[in-house]
């Protein structure tokens, strides 16, 4: 009993020493690294996940579909709209009367252009439902922790030969300065046509909305995020992206996560549709160009094949008038954002 109690004291002192070559053996490799230019400590950067995809069955609640969207900052859901439901979008956007009659030519400031239609409020037509079907809204919500409400819709068209760029940016980097405190917003973003990087498809930093709130810098009428912050981001091991879409995939994204999109220089058009959605307990502390809250009344996910939805029912929509300079000027000094 007397030698185990009188080696305890020794046993101590040489875990102790052990412990400290270890920690000096560490401290040794972290300036080598240091000296050599290599990172000191790196965060490692998460496996991109999955697609998702979209049935009867979907559940907007699932566990899977909140993580991912933590995780990534955005979520693909493959055949969010179904074919049928694509043609109806298409005649209503198309058609006389229809949104393109409200497009405007938004100047990338790099010579091209990109068509737009930009409205506020979504209305009772083909459109309006694609808004407010369980599929959209209720994934929203489901994503950002809460109820959302419409916040805008864009039809945004790149046409072939001739669609602009639209710099690294963050959606919060524009919609901050609507008097929106929290980024609980985000964007889905439908296509209407085969998107590939061919012709200029949608590109994102994925993790980026991790980083917070970039700053950003006007450029050629746009705001583009901090180039030094981008370097560093890459450096860091976020993941560029460039997004492989078919007609009537969805892509559900936050508001921080960055993302850009190139000239289309292809013999392909690239159209897709936008609805941005805000947090009801968001709401904006300034009245601007986009609503206040209101709360989004819900339609059943048949609603946008229901043939007693129009096609085209422009009224309540409140869109950008390409036509009225005024109207024109409010939208754009904010990006048209």
């Amino acid at each position: 009993g007397f030698v185990a109690t009188a080696l305890r004291p020794f046993d101590s002192r040489v875990r102790a020493c052990a412990w400290l070559a270890g920690a000096m053996s560490e401290h040794v490799e972290k300036r080598r690294r240091v000296g050599e230019g290599l990172a000191g400590v790196a965060r490692p950067q998460p496996a991109a996940n999955a697609a998702f995809s979209w049935s009867k069955g979907f559940d907007p609640q699932c566990p899977e579909l909140r993580r991912a969207f933590e995780q990534d900052g955005y979520v693909l859901i493959k055949g969010l709209l179904q074919s049928e439901e694509l043609k109806r979008l298409e005649t209503a956007v198309s058609s006389d009367g229809g949104i393109v009659s409200h497009a405007y030519g938004r100047d990338d400031g790099m010579g091209r252009k990109t068509r737009l239609a930009l409205w506020n409020q979504p209305g009772n037509d083909v459109t309006g439902m694609i808004a407010r079907v369980p599929r959209v809204a209720s994934t929203m919500e489901s994503l950002l922790g809460g109820e959302v409400y419409h916040y805008h819709t864009k039809l945004m068209m790149k046409d072939a030969r001739t669609g602009g760029a639209a710099l690294w940016h963050q959606d919060f980097g524009y919609w901050s300065n609507n008097g929106c405190l929290y980024p609980d917003m985000g964007t889905c973003f439908i296509t209407l046509d085969k998107m590939d990087k061919e012709n200029a498809g949608l590109q994102v930093l994925r993790g980026s909305h991790r980083l917070g709130l970039l700053p950003h810098h006007m450029k050629g009428g746009q705001a583009e995020a901090d180039q030094k912050r981008m370097e560093w981001a890459k450096e860091a091991g976020f993941e560029h992206v460039h997004l492989d879409m078919d007609p009537g995939d969805g892509l559900f994204f936050h508001s921080l996560t960055l993302h850009t999109s190139s000239q289309n220089h292809s013999g392909r058009r690239r159209w897709c549709f936008l609805v941005a959605f805000n947090r009801a307990d968001n709401q904006p502390m300034i009245e601007h160009h986009h609503p206040q809250y209101c709360p989004l009344e819900p339609a059943p996910d048949d609603a946008i094949l229901d043939p007693t939805t129009p096609l085209v029912d422009q009224s309540g929509k409140d869109f950008m008038n390409p036509k009225n300079d005024e109207s024109v000027e409010k939208y754009k000094e904010h990006g048209f954002h």
